[in-house]
């Protein structure tokens, strides 16, 4: 039999899952590559034989998706699969001329066909955009659980930036893990919280193993989303988080719309920096696609150390990379506590940024005068770390998840914005999850 040829359009996440679920093992496709963007630094990796499968004995070459319509042509491929986040409707539907023009098939994969069912009970996290609060939201379900007496795993959505034979399936219990792990900024953010509360956190490349592997430890699975993505597992409840600093962008990206359509609870956040006008829309908005979604109203609000370091003084903002990035924000929490402060002033980053930070602002240049934590790579932290040092300016302003000092010298004081979910209203999380709790 014929093998049907599919190219696989990713960003280092959702396309291994993908292919693992719906692809590996299945002799009527044959996975000719994948190709990748948003990412530096991985298109002249492949997916390893190790992990592909018997079907792949030489692994599969990833190139960059500049070349997806040579690569369509020249390897007469006839199913062109999309398969990463957090992009518009119009950027998948123009992904899909250029497939079509190219003599393709463009698909999209459901959440039936790429969901595991796992023996414990799933809590999903996920939301409408990058940075709406995912991660805010995650801490807050696993304190309630955690307070109960629950064991609590929580499941990190991928960002494998590295080897992938040695990042199939990583476990991280402690800040020593992080560095075996030689994990990225990215990675870190979204780890360390976690790990500071005594949570293990479990990622990788291989989602089913790592899912039988996390069952063995816990009470209840937490899957931490990224992005905007779709939950890898089959949630026993689906909490999806909105934005209404970005009110409307909850029917106008992918696949955040599919959360919201999907999800059992929608918690609007940000609601003490949003105004009432957006608020309605986005409630609204939820309202029209999903009337049965019950609705959390949740506060984000944000508190500096040692906020007399930053007051009256010109100061850098450093914020979370991925949501000033892809995820189109020009400000985040960082900003926010500045203000709050009183600064003198915000300086703008991108006259002192350098090489790979510089290129961050060039690809993306809605970020504003806000510097995006990016940090993908040893060279890409130097290129930070050396454009925070040469910033003319009194003190920087951290905003990460993170503590940025533990990777990165810097030559100014600095002070850490914190920012928590804060639910107001009668419907909380404690609320949402007493069944979880009670069991």
């Amino acid at each position: 039999m014929k093998r049907k040829k599919v190219i696989i359009m990713g960003a280092a996440g959702r396309d291994f899952h993908n292919f693992n679920l719906f692809f590996r093992n299945k002799n009527e496709y044959e996975v000719v590559c994948f190709t990748a963007t948003q990412i530096p630094n991985i298109e002249e990796r492949k997916y390893p034989e190790e992990l592909a499968g018997e079907l792949y004995p030489k692994g599969i070459p990833i190139f960059p998706e500049s070349e997806l319509t040579e690569l369509i042509k020249s390897k007469n491929v006839e199913f062109v699969v999309f398969s990463y986040s957090d992009v518009s409707h119009n950027y998948v539907m123009h992904k899909a001329s250029e497939v079509l023009a190219a003599g393709a098939n463009y698909l999209l994969l459901g959440s039936k066909g790429t969901m595991l069912k796992s023996e414990k009970p799933v809590i999903a996290i996920c939301a409408v955009r990058t940075g709406c609060g995912k991660s805010q939201t995650t801490r807050r379900v696993a304190e309630i659980l955690l307070a109960h007496n629950k064991k609590v795993v929580v499941i990190r959505h991928p960002m494998p930036y590295g080897d992938l034979k040695e990042q199939a399936v990583q476990r991280f219990a402690t800040y020593e893990d992080l560095e075996k792990h030689k994990c990225t900024i990215e990675e870190r953010e979204e780890y360390e919280p976690h790990i500071k509360k005594g949570i293990v956190v479990y990622a990788g490349v291989d989602y089913e193993k790592i899912l039988r592997e996390a069952e063995k430890e816990a009470d209840i699975i937490l899957w931490d989303g990224g992005n905007n993505d779709i939950s890898f597992y089959i949630p026993n409840l689906l909490i999806v988080v909105l934005d209404p600093l970005r009110a409307g962008h909850e029917l106008l990206y992918h696949p955040g719309e599919t959360n919201l359509r999907m999800c059992d609870v929608a918690v609007i956040n940000k609601m003490d920096s949003a105004k009432e006008e957006d608020i309605k829309t986005v409630r609204r908005n939820i309202k029209n696609i999903n009337p049965n979604a019950l609705i959390v109203e949740a506060n984000s609000p944000v508190s500096v150390d040692n906020p007399e370091i930053i007051k009256d003084k010109r100061v850098l903002v450093v914020e979370d990379g991925p949501t000033l990035t892809h995820g189109g924000m020009n400000f985040g929490a960082g900003f926010v506590a500045a203000k709050k402060s009183q600064v003198k002033e915000i300086v703008d980053p991108r006259p002192f940024a350098v090489r790979s930070i510089k290129d961050t602002f060039e690809k993306y240049p809605k970020t504003g005068k806000i510097l995006p934590a990016m940090g993908y790579g040893e060279k890409q932290i130097e290129d930070l770390q050396e454009t925070i040092n040469a910033s003319s300016v009194d003190a920087v302003v951290i905003a990460t998840p993170i503590d940025l000092l533990k990777l990165i010298n810097i030559n100014k004081p600095s002070v850490r914005v914190r920012y928590e979910l804060e639910e107001i209203g009668d419907k909380t999380l404690s609320y949402v999850l007493k069944d979880f709790v009670n069991q």
